[in-house]
């Protein structure tokens, strides 16, 4: 694969559902250890120059991430500097430096993005969007959270996917709680 790669990150439930209705990201319990998820995403993060949001998400997390002022984690201060797009055609300010907003079709601005220099760009949560470029053969890799949870109903990864190459497995991984990585990339 050369160039930037397009990489979906989701929390996935065992049933494949995405979508965080409920609050099931939690299923090790309040006060769980999961530091070696945090220092997981902070890998992953150091390897990413650009995050890539649908306007819903974006909205979401603009209105809760700057405000964090004591967040150990380290995602406050990453997500507040790194360039982030956001896919809309509403969004007219958005508010939360440094952010572009993306108008123009779906394939021709992540083909820009892929094209420029730099690292990975990530999309997380994001449902629409990722159901957009999942069906237009745009992600280069996935890295799903399992969680050991089965949630039943809700908004699904490949939900109605038909676009999708044959993926071949490049990681997998078991953290304290129970969770797993799952790192799949295009075959």
């Amino acid at each position: 694969m050369g160039g930037r790669a397009l990489v979906v990150t989701e929390n996935v439930s065992l049933d494949g559902v995405i979508d965080a209705a409920g609050g099931w990201f939690s299923p090790a319990g309040e006060g769980a250890d999961t530091s070696d998820i945090e220092a997981e995403v902070r890998r992953q993060s150091s390897r990413a120059d650009a995050v890539l949001f649908g306007r819903v998400t974006f909205e979401q997390m603009r209105e809760y991430w700057p405000k964090q002022t004591d967040d150990e984690t380290g995602v406050s201060d990453y997500l507040n500097r790194v360039p982030k797009y956001v896919v809309s055609r509403t969004i007219e300010d958005p508010d939360w430096e440094p952010t572009t907003v993306l108008r123009g079709a779906l394939g021709e601005e992540i083909a820009r993005l892929k094209s420029a220099p730099g690292a990975d760009i990530v999309v997380t949560g994001s449902i629409t969007l990722v159901h957009g470029l999942v069906a237009e053969g745009l992600v280069d890799e996935y890295r799903m959270f399992v969680y050991p949870v089965v949630v039943g109903r809700g908004a699904r990864l490949f939900e109605d996917a038909t676009n999708v190459p044959a993926l071949e497995l490049v990681e997998s991984r078991t953290f304290r709680s129970g969770v797993v990585l799952l790192r799949y990339r295009a075959a």
